[in-house]
């Protein structure tokens, strides 16, 4: 059985624990031990998350040298400072485990990166390469061909079109849609509902049908 430990404490990561419990269920025998939450904010230290402890803040990951991590991080007040996040963390790669609820549909010409989690009943498809700790969230729906860059969070009934690309750290809000062949530019942001018909510059939050400039993500990135 491999301990895991999750990074934050927020939803998704007690849906990560879910998750986690619902692959043992699905195997008939206990695969991953989540034996904490590692998160900065000092309230929540010592206390429990589902019946989980949160043993401290994020710099205690590298006094856990028996344990396998994956991050549950990333809002859309802070999506742009997931990669900082992790790597204030100095785990490796190589201990950062992907996750895959067992009613996710991944095809076998798929490609996943280390830390990604895929949710509930999303389907990733054909020649889609997903990066490095990529939250994909319940019914998202990757098309062929699409590129999904690191620290991305795709969340409930995203819908990306074949071909997209989705570069480094954007945040893609529920049931947004993505068209053929589209790239949104790193750090951007696509609003709830939005339908996205052109290529999104970096740094962006997009809104509406179709999806038009609201304003910059962070001026200062």
């Amino acid at each position: 059985m491999q301990k895991i430990v999750i990074l934050g404490v927020g939803g998704n990561c007690i849906d990560i624990l879910d998750t986690i419990r619902d692959i043992n269920d699905d195997i008939g025998r206990p695969h991953f031990e989540c034996v904490g939450f590692l998160d900065d904010k000092p309230s929540s230290h010592g206390m429990l998350f589902g019946d989980v402890k949160c043993l401290g803040p994020l710099n205690q990951a590298g006094e856990l040298g028996d344990c396998l991590f994956v991050n549950g991080i990333g809002s859309t007040a802070n999506f742009w400072h997931k990669r900082r996040i992790i790597e204030s963390t100095g785990v490796t790669d190589d201990r950062f485990a992907t996750i895959i609820h067992p009613t996710a549909s991944i095809s076998r010409m798929a490609t996943l990166g280390p830390g990604t989690v895929v949710f509930q009943h999303a389907t990733v498809t054909t020649n889609v390469t997903v990066g490095r700790h990529v939250i994909i969230l319940p019914q998202a729906v990757i098309s062929h061909d699409v590129t999904v860059g690191d620290y991305t969070c795709i969340t409930g009934g995203v819908c990306i079109s074949g071909g997209a690309t989705i570069e480094q750290s954007c945040y893609l809000g529920s049931n947004c849609t993505i068209g053929n062949n589209l790239t949104i530019g790193e750090y951007s942001l696509i609003g709830m509902g939005s339908t996205v018909v052109k290529d999104v510059p970096r740094n962006c939050v997009m809104v509406g049908t179709p999806a038009g400039f609201l304003r910059r993500t962070n001026e200062n990135l």
